[in-house]
């Protein structure tokens, strides 16, 4: 990854006898082949650029797309809120561009397992192609699957299920039959209505609980000697993140049956003038009948 002074990235692939270039200049590969990380090069046009391996972030944010990403910031809560860790078995509904796949299957490492279902031919070859690009090779522990997870978990036996899905409720009940006691349910949904309909269809599964939702914003801050602020915008909300565990089922000791619940009904109704009012105060709203408010 080569970085100017004005603090533009440009991720390349390295190629003996090959040149990059850019409006500053070319810069011949052969000049950062076989040199340490963090070395300056000058261009043909004297522009200096550093030279680093790029990070997983930084591959991620050039790569190639199909669907929308999911960013560091909500890739970190997802494998920190479903407690990911070497060595688990891990499915993932939606791979999308790749983004997230990429993250689950370092955090599993060599020893786990992700499986990752794709339902669109398109966004699946290019989630394919990114990772890939990023590992130098397909890694052995990835088994890529085109096809729906509705129809495709419930006969595994994963240890965490991430969800990354137009319907991820539609899911819920071959959760049920996947995950064992104790397993971790996360979905990644960026609507207040997505949230309602999986919550709820956690609840009417009857055996998941502890359910948590939350979203991350994170604003970056400058600072420049004794010159600090925050910047003047911010990654605010991308997505809700929702996690819940597996209980276990109500014949081995697990939870009796979960009712949703529902907040009062507010009925508003036209009472009349107030006497007590100003009549000049008058706006034109109507206001609650006496008692209707908890």
């Amino acid at each position: 990854m080569l970085t100017d002074r004005k603090h533009r990235r440009y991720v390349l692939v390295l190629e003996d006898g090959a040149q990059w270039h850019s409006h500053g200049g070319a810069v011949d590969h052969d000049d950062i082949i076989g040199h340490p990380e963090g070395i300056v090069v000058r261009t043909t046009k004297n522009m200096e650029v550093s030279v680093f391996r790029p990070t997983r972030t930084d591959f991620m944010m050039k790569m190639g797309r199909g669907a929308q990403v999911i960013y560091p910031k909500d890739q970190a809560m997802v494998l920190s809120l479903a407690d990911i860790r070497p060595g688990m078995d891990v499915v993932e509904a939606g791979a999308g561009s790749g983004a997230l796949t990429m993250a689950l299957l370092d955090a599993v490492g060599p020893t786990g397992r992700l499986t990752s279902f794709e339902r669109r031919a398109d966004h699946l070859e290019v989630a394919e192609r990114n990772v890939v690009d990023w590992f130098g090779g397909r890694p052995d522990n990835w088994d890529l699957r085109h096809g729906d997870a509705v129809v495709g978990i419930g006969s595994m036996r994963p240890h965490r299920i991430v969800l990354d899905m137009l319907e991820p409720w539609l899911v819920v009940p071959e959760a049920v039959a996947a995950l064992s006691p104790g397993g971790i349910l996360t979905a990644y949904m960026p609507t207040v209505t997505q949230v309602m309909r999986f919550d709820q269809a956690c609840i009417a599964s009857g055996v998941f609980v502890q359910r948590t939702t939350t979203e991350t914003l994170v604003r970056g801050w400058d600072v420049d000697n004794l010159a600090v602020r925050p910047h003047h915008r911010m990654v605010a909300h991308t997505a809700f993140i929702t996690t819940t565990r597996r209980a276990a089922d109500v014949d081995d000791g697990g939870p009796g049956p979960e009712r949703a619940v529902t907040g009062p009904t507010v009925a508003f109704v036209d009472t009349g003038p107030d006497p007590e009012a100003d009549p000049a105060a008058d706006d034109g709203l109507v206001g609650p009948a006496p008692g209707q408010l908890p």
